[in-house]
């Protein structure tokens, strides 16, 4: 039980880092190839604060993902 209890800590923590970093850097790609506006002057950084706010609420969904995905796998090795 312990056992499981460290594993859902674990991979709960890597969601809640991995999954924002990877969700900026995909919004990020995704706005400079389909918006020509994004990174010139007039700008301001729309598109880079877009990246940021998606970054930070898919933190406790990665969260969410990460225990999940303990979960399932503490789950299925217990019973067999």
């Amino acid at each position: 039980m312990l056992r499981l209890v460290v594993k859902t800590f674990a991979f709960g923590l890597a969601g809640l880092i991995a999954t924002p970093i990877a969700m900026f850097f995909i919004v990020l790609i995704a706005a400079h190839t389909f918006d020509s506006r994004c990174g010139t002057p007039g700008d301001s950084g729309g598109c880079e604060m877009g990246a940021a706010s998606i970054a930070i609420f898919s933190m406790l969904p990665g969260l969410a993902i990460g225990v999940a995905i303990a979960l399932i796998q503490g789950y299925r090795n217990r019973a067999k």
